[in-house]
């Protein structure tokens, strides 16, 4: 409605109001339908539902070069002796050799009929790499040459070799030129008349043939957002309990630094400026996401995943979760600026950090294509197959895959929702490290120190030493001291 509106505006800025009334009629003349050179955006998008969009195919390609197949003879060369002697009334004699440097070995068998070398000869004179059978008269070559092949993958459609589509130093892309191909035919018949004729015009415009991106990240690069440490824990001129009683109020009550400075002067006099809370939070956050990364706990079977904004320095940002639907318990966290590939394979490689191997895992999420292609790029990588890719596509089950595992989405949905409580207080962050420590403290808090009622009023992830203190302050103030020590 906003676009509409400043839309409006304009339009009444740059057009006067006569032409602003032959506007109008031309708009209405679009509503009846009766101008055939102007057609609105849903127009299109009906028509061309096949249009190119960012897609990744399933299916990981061949690694190494496909057996061929072994074709075997279509008829036996011994019962077309026995048709020929009842068709001709003789026996067909085998060949006769004027020149003995014309034997064929009998080793040298037809590939159609099976037949030996006495019944086959040389068709293509000395050049002696032509070879033609007298029983079937199959045309076929002795030793057939192939050059090795540089591919480095194989479609598994049809097994035709790969080649470099496009090459950037983030990824590459390979694309199977077979038109032959199952893939190809199969998005080709799927295209609609008008598609047809659009994509002879402009053939880049749909995608037709099996694609695989190979990436080449750096693994250094593949690290999740960590908060950096501009003020130590040691420097804080207050004791341990005050930070407790500072992240309690901040963090899992969900107040702002300025609410929290403001209960700490007049319930607990304690004079902090909220500058000083920030500080507070931002240095917890370092230790608190060492404590994260070493107290995981093990992994669910099943795990779901699921992006949401967050704003920084007036800019929508996303914050990256994956959450067990068993344990309830949040396996991995990061924090960017876009929706790309990197990131989705950052949070899936951390997520996957302690899994046993040769062990799957069930990872559920919505559509985005950037969960495809970082599944592929992490079982390209591994020796088996840690993660099985499932869909969850819109707000209702329009599939089997949707309806069987939309109860494991909606943890995550409502996960979303509880990280939203703690971030709605700080209306936006003035840099990317302040929305970093705020989002290692609330994992923090969801992981050792919130109490979930599915799991009986308990932690996801239990600490003993956690177990005996009654006041939440006391908890953090622990979590602090532990974090030290790792």
């Amino acid at each position: 409605m906003n676009r509409i509106v400043s839309l409006v505006r304009w339009l009444c800025r740059q057009l006067t109001l006569l032409e602003l009334f032959i506007a109008v009629i031309i708009i209405l003349e679009v509503l009846d339908d009766s101008r055939s050179d102007i057609k609105c955006k849903d127009y299109f998008q009906t028509q061309y539902p096949n249009y190119r969009k960012f897609h990744v195919d399933p299916e990981p390609p061949l690694s190494e070069r496909p057996v061929p197949k072994t074709t075997l003879p279509s008829t036996d060369w011994k019962d077309l002796l026995k048709s020929y002697q009842l068709k001709k009334g003789k026996e067909l004699k085998p060949v006769k050799r004027h020149d003995p440097s014309t034997c064929v070995l009998n080793s040298i068998r037809c590939p159609n009929c099976n037949a030996p070398g006495r019944y086959i000869y040389y068709n293509d004179g000395k050049k002696r790499a032509q070879l033609r059978c007298k029983v079937c008269y199959n045309l076929f070559q002795a030793n057939k040459h192939h050059r090795p092949s540089k591919a480095k993958y194989w479609c598994p459609h049809c097994n035709n070799a790969l080649y470099v589509w496009k090459k950037s130093k983030v990824m590459t892309i390979h694309k199977c030129p077979n038109d032959k191909c199952p893939c190809y035919l199969t998005a080709k018949n799927n295209l609609n008349r008008k598609e047809k004729k659009l994509q002879k015009l402009k053939s880049s415009q749909f995608k037709l043939r099996y694609q695989y991106r190979e990436y080449h990240f750096d693994p250094k690069d593949l690290v999740p957002a960590s908060p950096q440490d501009v003020t130590s824990i040691d420097r804080i001129h207050n004791s341990l309990d005050i930070l407790g009683l500072v992240l309690t109020l901040n963090v899992s009550y969900g107040h702002s630094a300025r609410t929290t400075a403001h209960m700490l002067k007049n319930i607990f006099c304690i004079q902090l400026s909220y500058q000083t809370v920030l500080n507070y939070t931002n240095a917890a956050a370092v230790l608190c996401h060492k404590f994260n990364i070493h107290h995981k706990g093990p992994i669910d079977p099943y795990v779901s995943g699921d992006e949401t904004y967050i704003r920084v320095t007036d800019k929508w940002n996303y914050t990256w979760f994956t959450i067990g639907s068993h344990s309830r318990a949040i396996h991995a966290y990061h924090l960017s600026d876009s929706r790309q590939t990197r990131h989705a394979l950052i949070t899936l490689k951390e997520t996957i950090r302690t899994l046993p191997d040769n062990e799957t895992i069930n990872f559920i999420a919505d559509a985005n294509p950037a969960y495809d292609a970082a599944t592929l790029a992490i079982n390209a990588d591994s020796d088996g197959t840690p993660l099985q890719r499932r869909k969850v596509v819109g707000l209702k089950n329009v599939d089997e895959e949707s309806s069987q595992f939309r109860a494991h989405k909606q943890i995550i949905e409502r996960l979303n929702r509880t990280y939203k409580f703690h971030t709605r207080a700080r209306c936006g962050f003035k840099n990317l490290n302040g929305a970093v420590a705020l989002t290692v403290l609330f994992v923090t808090h969801y992981n050792f120190l919130r109490p979930h009622c599915s799991l009986g009023r308990k932690c996801p992830i239990p600490i003993d030493d956690l177990n005996n203190i009654e006041t939440i302050q006391g908890r953090w103030s622990k979590i602090l001291e532990k974090a030290t020590l790792i």
